[in-house]
């Protein structure tokens, strides 16, 4: 026995429905959806959200929150990171070193960790922490403005 030979057993296919040929075929005129209502139109489907002209769920919850165009996603990094690396310490730097992911987006440094060497960190926004502890180590802190380094990019 091939493949091609396999037929399904008798009455498992049965032959489809052929609408709208005639009055004489049972199917014409309305071809078995009845007369007018929904079910009869073209494209009366039943969707996951319909729910028959009920006001749908999404427009009876009320609308929560709201998320500001104008909020800054800092890249943080801190100082224990830092504390792996010398002299100055700019965003390409940190980019370089695998810190941060991209020079698109600002950088700032937190105060977790300590710092034994002096740094020279300039980047977008250091902690109030973090500077001190760089400062008392001999270091210096300068803040880069977002706009100059957009205008960079």
């Amino acid at each position: 026995m091939q493949l091609e030979e396999i037929t399904p057993p008798a009455g498992a296919v049965k032959r489809r429905k052929r609408l709208g040929c005639g009055p004489g075929s049972g199917h014409g005129k309305t071809c078995g959806k009845g007369h007018k209502g929904q079910k009869a139109r073209s494209g009366a489907k039943d969707r996951a959200w319909f729910e028959g002209g009920q006001m749908p769920l999404q427009r009876r919850l009320p609308k929560i929150g709201f998320n500001s165009p104008f909020k800054v996603v800092y890249q943080v990094v801190n100082l224990d990171d830092l504390a792996r690396l010398s002299g100055q310490i700019t965003p390409e730097v940190l980019k370089q070193f695998g810190l941060i992911r991209s020079l698109k987006r600002p950088v700032k440094v937190l105060g977790r960790g300590e710092v034994s060497e002096a740094l020279q960190v300039n980047v977008h926004a250091v902690s109030a922490s973090a500077s001190r502890k760089i400062v008392q180590a001999g270091g210096s802190v300068e803040i880069i403005s977002r706009a100059a380094s957009k205008a960079e990019s």
